[in-house]
């Protein structure tokens, strides 16, 4: 890494070491380099005391419980699993996912991403372990979807009270290309179809919508028109075209959807089209659709 690219933590923690540090660390093998990480972090675990863990736990947003109800969130979740279609497999995630399996497929930085000293990274998104999965499977499947819900951690700070962890259901569908926009149309059509009845049964009165965007791409905003649609109109959820939206460009491709409550003002889900299984087995023919929702925020108006 350049030195211009540091941040100013970096530089300080490096100007502080004996010179050639950084070049000595940088030769070591990943497993030498992995045994001291582990070293240094074993002396230092030593020397904390049962009045610093206390500390820690009270104050250290990655640590505290969150303030959900299990209970509730299990039946919320329950409800979902459910209603998923007899052909979606459910995946149960480990907690961490290969280091950079993120940052691999997506614009995201490392710096928004617990890593360890192990090579891996607490998983902060199911859809990117669950794309992973998929790209294995559609070796033997002809067509793959899958679904997982994980508690995720995220390094970035999302303001004062908020959690760093938070759980999300998520959806992952792969297949390869027919042409003309049939496959993403599909494989929208399955996830939209699939949200829809959620909100439809658990929060009807919360004024649930779905929110769709197309990025550049003329072949999916007709098939969004002429197949997508039609098959969605009829359901309690609208579908509302979301043209003004820009987040998310670059991360998605083609196509992007929204997830809301309360008439669009309370965001609960998001996804979109990705090359995320196309990268990950090298065929450019590969569709890729993810989309997910945090069912905490869904738990919360969920009429008891």
């Amino acid at each position: 890494m350049d030195r211009g690219e540091l941040t100013d933590a970096e530089r300080r923690v490096w100007a502080a070491m004996p010179a050639g540090t950084r070049t000595a660390l940088a030769g070591l093998s990943g497993a030498d380099l992995r045994s001291l990480l582990l070293g240094v972090a074993r002396d230092r675990a030593a020397t904390v005391r049962p009045s610093e863990v206390v500390r820690r736990w009270r104050e250290d947003r990655f640590v505290r419980p969150a303030g959900v109800d299990p209970g509730v969130l299990a039946r919320v979740e329950a409800r979902m699993w459910h209603l998923l279609p007899a052909d979606v497999s459910g995946v149960e995630l480990s907690p961490v996912v290969p280091v950079g399996t993120c940052s691999a497929v997506a614009p995201i930085s490392q710096n928004r991403i617990v890593t360890t000293m192990r090579a891996s990274e607490v998983l902060s998104d199911p859809t990117n372990a669950l794309a992973v999965e998929a790209a294995l499977r559609r070796r033997r499947q002809r067509e793959v979807h899958l679904a997982a819900a994980h508690r995720v951690l995220r390094a970035q700070d999302f303001g004062s009270g908020a959690s760093a962890h938070f759980r999300l259901f998520a959806l992952v569908s792969s297949a390869r290309d027919t042409g003309s926009g049939d496959t993403q149309a599909r494989l929208l059509n399955r996830h939209l179809t699939y949200w829809q009845t959620v909100l439809s049964e658990l929060v009807p009165a919360a004024a649930p919508r779905l929110h769709v965007t197309t990025f550049d791409d003329d072949v999916v905003r007709e098939r969004l028109a002429d197949t997508v649609r039609p098959a969605l109109d009829a359901g309690v959820v609208p579908l509302v075209d979301e043209p003004e939206r820009r987040r998310g460009r670059g991360y998605y491709i083609g196509c992007a959807l929204r997830i809301t409550l309360l008439d669009g003002s309370l965001e609960i889900g998001d996804g979109g089209l990705t090359d995320w299984t196309a990268r990950l087995s090298g065929d450019t023919k590969e569709r890729c659709l993810v989309s997910c929702l945090a069912t905490e925020r869904l738990a919360d108006h969920v009429t008891r």
